[in-house]
C-alpha cells in the first residue's frame, strides 16, 4: 500500500483528479470505479475544469458507480445518480449508456445485482477505483462484519452511515437500504485509490496504517490488494 500525505484537501482534491485524468489519457477505454460522498467532490470539480465536453476526454470510458440507496429512483435528489450527474456526468463528454449506476428502484433488486455484477464481469472488471473511507472504515456500502469474499448486493445501512448521510434528504429520511458493489469485487480492480479528508477520519486512516486486517474494518481488505494507493489530508 503506497500513502500520499497532504497539508489540506484542495492539495488531495488536485493530486486524485491527476490520477483519474492520467488514467483514461494513457487508456482512452478506461473502466472506472467512482464513489460519492463528499470527499470526490474536489477531484470531480478539477476533472471537470481539466476536461469539459469540448475535449472528448470520457467519450469510450466506462464507469460504474460503487452503490446507490434502495427505494428511491434516479431523479430523486438525493439519489446518487442525481449526484453524479450535479457533480460530474452532466459536464463531460461520457456516454449516457456507459455511465453505469445500480437501479434502485429495480422490481427485483437480487436480479439487479446479478445484472450489475455482470455489466462489470463484461466490460472486462473495473480498472482504475477510487474508494472513500467511513468513519467506520466501510468502503462503498460494505459495513462492518461483510465478508471479504462479498459481490454487488442488497445491504442494509447502519445508523452511524445513514445519519452521516441525512443532509443529502430534505427530511433526513434516509434509506434503510442499498445496492452495492462488494469487497471481492473492489478487489478485483487493477488498481485503487482511496481517499480520506478530515479529522474526522483520523481514526479510520490510522487504523487502515496499522496493517491489522480485520472483516470488522472492511478497508482492511485493501491490504490484500497489490496496487492501492491511499490520499490523506488530516
Amino acid at each position: 500500500m503506497k500513502w500520499e500525505s497532504f497539508s489540506d484537501y484542495a492539495s488531495l482534491s488536485t493530486r486524485a483528479a491527476e490520477i483519474l485524468l492520467q488514467e483514461i489519457s494513457e487508456n482512452p477505454l478506461a473502466v472506472l470505479g467512482l464513489p460519492t460522498g463528499r470527499t470526490p467532490i474536489g477531484m470531480y470539480q478539477r476533472v471537470v475544469s481539466e476536461c469539459s465536453r469540448e475535449y472528448r476526454c470520457f467519450r469510450d470510458v466506462q464507469t460504474f458507480n460503487l452503490d446507490e440507496y434502495v427505494g428511491i429512483g434516479a431523479d430523486h435528489p438525493g439519489s446518487y445518480a442525481a449526484y453524479m450527474r450535479e457533480h460530474f456526468f452532466s459536464h463531460v463528454d461520457l456516454r449516457p449508456a456507459n455511465a453505469h449506476i445500480p437501479n434502485g428502484k429495480a422490481a427485483d433488486l437480487d436480479a439487479e445485482c446479478a445484472r450489475y455484477e455482470a455489466a462489470i464481469r463484461n466490460a472486462g472488471g473495473l480498472g482504475l477505483t477510487f474508494l472513500g473511507l467511513g468513519r467506520n472504515g466501510h468502503i462503498g456500502f460494505n459495513e462492518p462484519g461483510t465478508p471479504f469474499t462479498s459481490r454487488t448486493r442488497v445491504v442494509e445501512l447502519t445508523e452511524s452511515t445513514r445519519h452521516a448521510n441525512a443532509d443529502l434528504f430534505a427530511d433526513s429520511r434516509v434509506p434503510t437500504r442499498a445496492i452495492t458493489i462488494g469487497i471481492a469485487t473492489i478487489l478485483s480492480s487493477r488498481r485503487i485509490v482511496l481517499l480520506a479528508s478530515g479529522e474526522s477520519k483520523r481514526a479510520a486512516v490510522e487504523r487502515l496504517r496499522s496493517a491489522v486486517v480485520d472483516d470488522f474494518f472492511p478497508a482492511s481488505a485493501l491490504w490484500q490488494h497489490d496496487h492501492v494507493t491511499v490520499l490523506a489530508a488530516m
